[in-house]
């Protein structure tokens, strides 16, 4: 195998993240198109161990029992917790909390404009997590307060904030900073930015912030090359991705350098902010190392290699992207177990087993029993082993973590098996679906984002009820809305690879066969139902009575999507996001 590039290097020992210490991360060029450009944790090279990381573990780290992984848990938390770096920045991170947290419960000097400023800050820097209670009951006052007589970039960011928090606010707030013409016009840069993200949390029928966008995207374009040049990389960002889309973990990163630059920063604002973003890093990296260890294991002992793309590092960042918070690190472990698991059924049925082959494999996994491993293809069993053996494993400990849901993991495999072999069956028939709806119907499901909000649900354990896990396995409209947005963006990047290995045509294909048009006009039309499909987010958001923390996952699973498939395919042409994971797990900040 060609080694193409080091992905991430580690010039000086303060760059290098204790939770990696005797790993390396790497890019590798890969001689196929499920192969390319793979990022991988992995060990320094060992004669004797090529194969599995296995021996890396500590002898109380490989015991099987569910006594023998809590008590690796406690004793894993105590040696962080013992590292001097790692609980220096603790300390000091929890004494900038309570400083901040300050700041939001002052009421002495209650000012709405620079409130709404502290509240958008804390957001952009990934911090108001930290601050879910306090923030919710500001908004709650200020949406219980009405419209006020605030200047446009106030009521901007007013109505951001109300509608990303899911607090219903009139887009009729706008109506008297209109012009003659209809307009709403301004010379102020940074005015037009609040403007134009306020105007994406948009729901179906708002023409006036149809038309805001319009102007808004516009009047910046016009005047983007006078701007200075920091001001002038954030608007062009800001044009590529409203701020509402932006992932949070990565707006974070970005916003933190922007707040650094500006010369009325609070530096304590400033300092949590980099202390958490690092001890987040630190964390991921945590979870990385564990995930090494059994993914190496299971693709030595399941054999994928041969057909199916090794996207550990580019998993956890997708589950990153939806789970971000600390107290969710078992959730992104789970889901990246999981979803691997998905990963390789996907290249399975589209790239290497033939239909009969595949209507078995589902058959067996129907069944989720050992026995009936041997009624799977010979080079398929010691992966149908292993994953029941995984998913065992994660039943157990949901268990552990007094879960009750813990039975309904085995589902999300099953039926993702049984949506891939419908693909197949598509693709055997030669049928083209003769509509962008009747393609969706089957393909909007294996996109597996119903399954990943299902799943993630139930590893939040007590914070999602049994009625919010059943309401999400009905396919409601706001997870319907995430998979198409998924579909499309994943169809318009990829469609012409996977023409090219002949796979399932795509919604491309579809919607210029159901319109009669060629395909760069296909493309523009998918990329409208796109939009139309984050109105129907931010009309659920607003409308649903599920709580927002679950609601949030959605939101965050579309962004995530929206993400990866930007411009191009990110999961598969994963060095495309090299930068992104540079910076997420390895550059701490200084």
């Amino acid at each position: 195998m060609k080694q193409l590039a080091v992905a991430f290097s580690f010039p000086t020992e303060a760059r290098y993240p204790a939770a990696l210490s005797g790993f390396h991360l790497q890019l590798e060029a890969r001689s196929n198109t499920t192969q390319a450009g793979s990022l991988s944790l992995s060990p320094p090279k060992n004669p004797k161990h090529q194969n599995s990381l296995f021996h890396l573990l500590p002898n109380n780290a490989r015991t099987k029992s569910p006594r023998g992984r809590a008590a690796r848990r406690q004793e894993e938390r105590a040696d962080c917790d013992g590292e001097f770096p790692c609980s220096v920045m603790k300390i000091k991170a929890k004494l900038k909390k309570e400083e901040v947290k300050a700041m939001l419960l002052d009421t002495d000097s209650f000012d709405l404009p620079e409130k709404l400023e502290l509240v958008d800050t804390l957001g952009r820097l990934g911090l108001d997590h930290h601050y879910t209670k306090q923030i919710n009951e500001l908004l709650r006052k200020v949406s219980e307060a009405g419209n006020r007589d605030l200047d446009l970039p106030t009521t901007s960011l007013q109505f951001y904030l109300l509608r990303k928090h899911g607090y219903p606010i009139s887009s009729d707030v706008f109506l008297k900073f209109r012009d003659d013409n209809g307009n709403i016009v301004s010379n102020d840069a940074r005015c037009l930015l609040r403007l134009y993200d306020a105007a994406h949390l948009r729901v179906h029928g708002e023409e006036i912030l149809d038309n805001i966008i319009t102007s808004t995207k516009n009047q910046l374009q016009c005047i983007i090359e006078n701007l200075e040049p920091n001001l002038k990389e954030v608007v062009k960002y800001a044009l590529k991705t409203p701020l509402f889309r932006r992932l949070n973990r990565v707006e974070a990163r970005q916003y933190i350098s922007i707040y650094e630059k500006n010369t009325e920063h609070n530096d304590v604002i400033l300092e949590f902010a980099k202390l958490d973003f690092n001890i987040l890093l630190n964390l991921y990296c945590e979870e990385l190392r564990d995930l090494t260890l059994w993914w190496k294991e299971f693709q030595t002992q399941a054999n994928t290699s041969m057909y199916a793309r090794d996207r550990m590092v580019e998993m956890h960042f997708w589950m990153l992207g939806v789970f971000f918070e600390p107290q969710y690190s078992y959730s992104r472990k789970m889901l990246t177990q999981l979803f691997l698991i998905v990963s390789i059924l996907d290249d399975l049925y589209d790239n290497y087993c033939t239909t009969e082959e595949g209507s078995t494999f589902a058959a067996a996994l129907q069944r989720w029993d050992e026995a009936a491993a041997e009624q799977c293809p010979s080079y398929l069993r010691t992966l149908y082993i292993n994953i029941l053996t995984t998913v065992k494993d994660i039943e157990e400990e949901l268990k552990l973590q007094n879960n009750k849901h813990a039975k309904l993991v085995k589902g999300l495999i099953i039926d993702m098996a049984k949506c891939y072999h419908a693909e197949v069956e598509w693709r055997d028939k030669k049928y083209v679906p003769t509509t962008v709806e009747e393609h969706l119907r089957v393909s909007a499901r294996s996109s597996g984002c119903m399954h990943l909000a299902s799943q993630g649900f139930i590893s939040m354990g007590d914070v999602a009820s049994a009625d919010a896990i059943e309401w999400a396995s009905t396919y409601p409209k706001i997870i319907r809305a995430v998979c198409i947005i998924a579909r499309l963006a994943n169809d318009i990047m990829s469609h012409k690879r996977e023409e090219a290995s002949k796979n399932m045509v795509s919604t491309v294909q579809a919607c210029a066969k159901e319109h009669g048009i060629a395909i760069e006009q296909a493309t523009e039309k998918l990329r409208e139902l796109i939009e139309e499909a984050w109105m129907d987010i931010t009309e659920e958001c607003l409308g649903q009575p599920q709580p927002m923390a679950l609601l949030d996952r959605a939101v965050n699973l579309a962004r995530t999507m929206e993400f990866l498939y930007k411009d191009v395919d990110g999961y598969t042409e994963s060095y495309s996001i090299k930068g992104t994971l540079d910076s997420l797990y390895v550059n701490l900040i200084h």
